[in-house]
């Protein structure tokens, strides 16, 4: 199996957390500050160059105002 990462269900994880982003109405300035951290964290994160991992998945879902099964079920990933 090749790395997720590099996958198109990686990219359908990746399209649904910049959708989420939009959906709350937030840029990627005001989440990295809601997440104690740079815009460029959230440009990474949303663009694959970084991975994210679980707990701040959870944290992202919490920032946007989402379940984390709700998230799920939007990237059609449940």
């Amino acid at each position: 199996m090749k790395k997720s990462r590099f996958t198109s269900r990686y990219n359908q994880f990746l399209a649904a957390l910049r959708q989420a982003r939009k959906d709350a109405g937030l840029t990627q300035t005001q989440v990295g500050k809601k997440f104690g951290a740079h815009a460029s964290f959230v440009s990474k994160c949303e663009s694959g160059e970084r991975r994210v991992d679980v707990i701040e998945l959870a944290e992202f879902c919490r920032i946007y105002g989402l379940a984390l099964n709700e998230f799920l079920e939007r990237a059609n990933l449940h």
